[in-house]
């Protein structure tokens, strides 16, 4: 049994012959979000994305793990982060960089070419966006 986990264990990484090979993303990743997302809070993500809002973050900042935080889990997997740290996973530091008058903390939210530093109540963000979905926010 131990050499069949082992073997399993060296072998699930590597594609069958003809499937496309396996690409991860490196980096580094902050801590899991452990809340759960309602109906508002996925709709509210959902929305940010659609009009193209962004928020700049660090895998590093307890700011931004408490802004996913109100989002909740299924939500953040929506949201429109974008990472500014170079060691974290999917980085886009450059855009970051072309910000950095703007951006002068984590998180800073762009939404329809404004800035807002710090973390923002759902409320805030759903009224600094044009959000009109329902508001009944678990977090």
């Amino acid at each position: 049994m131990v050499t069949l986990v082992g073997t399993l264990g060296v072998y699930a990484g590597v594609p069958n012959p003809g499937e496309a090979p396996i690409v991860s993303t490196p980096g580094e990743v902050g801590p899991p979000v452990t809340t759960v997302s309602g109906e508002a809070e996925i709709a509210l993500a959902d929305h940010l994305k659609s009009i193209g809002a962004k928020m700049y973050s660090a895998y590093w900042c307890p700011h931004c793990h408490d802004q996913k935080q109100l989002f909740g889990r299924q939500a953040t997997q929506n949201l429109p982060v974008v990472e500014c740290d170079p060691a974290g996973q999917n980085s886009q530091t450059a855009l970051c960089q072309e910000k950095s008058e703007q951006v002068t903390g984590y998180p800073t939210w762009e939404i329809n070419g404004k800035f807002y530093n710090g973390t923002q109540s759902l409320e805030q963000l759903a009224e600094a966006s044009g959000y009109t979905g329902s508001r009944s926010f678990r977090n």
